[in-house]
């Protein structure tokens, strides 16, 4: 009896609390805002927001039912009324993705692997859309990985260049070959063959700074 008493009396609290926090106009809003360069040419279509450089065009969808996105002046602002960990989390993704936007249409980005091999000499070349990678520890087959969106990839020697405006695509084009000549049946401490990413995606003016620098 106790206990029933004890439901009745204190939910009833906690929910009126709650209704009186958003009639006392005390409702919690997370926003973030990512300021638009010079150059930059943004435009919303419902939550997509496709943005226009001297690169090239990107778009992307930034729908979820607890955010809202929309521009004001040189800002693009996403916004929510959910004070939730995971809302404003979402809230943070969502303007680092609209970051990466703007550096891949003024800057684009730069992804490096380099092809290591010790016993069987491997051959690798761009044909199309794909990357072929020919005699991969004395295999007669070939092994192809694919090339994700508008990316570009640029083989000299041992080194793999992979460039494009967006960078998820540059980032997976570059994974998709590193996972392609994945060892799996040999023991990696004596076939340590293979094609590893030694730089993950960087703006392509900041890359070629550091190596200036690391030239001089």
């Amino acid at each position: 009896m106790i206990f029933f008493l004890y439901l009745k009396t204190f939910y009833p609290i906690k929910a009126n609390y709650a209704k009186d926090m958003r009639v006392n106009g005390k409702i919690f809003m997370s926003e973030k805002s990512v300021e638009m360069p010079e150059g930059i040419d943004v435009s919303q279509e419902f939550s997509s927001l496709t943005m226009k450089g001297p690169k090239g065009e990107l778009k992307r969808d930034f729908s979820h039912p607890k955010v809202h996105t929309r521009i004001e002046g040189n800002n693009v602002i996403f916004k929510s009324d959910d004070d939730r960990k995971k809302t404003i989390a979402l809230l943070g993704t969502f303007s680092a993705h609209a970051r990466n936007m703007i550096i891949g249409v003024t800057q684009g980005w730069d992804c490096r692997l380099k092809a290591v091999y010790s016993h069987f000499p491997m051959k690798v070349a761009v044909e199309g859309d794909k990357v072929v990678i020919q005699n991969f520890m004395g295999e007669r087959n070939t092994r192809n990985s694919a090339i994700i969106g508008e990316t570009k990839v640029n083989v000299k020697k041992d080194e793999i260049i992979v460039t494009g405006i967006d960078k998820e695509d540059a980032g997976q084009t570059a994974a998709n070959i590193e996972q392609v000549t994945k060892v799996t049946k040999f023991d990696r401490r004596v076939f340590q063959d293979g094609i590893f990413i030694t730089q993950k995606c960087q703006p392509i003016e900041e890359k070629q700074g550091k190596e200036e620098k690391q030239e001089k």
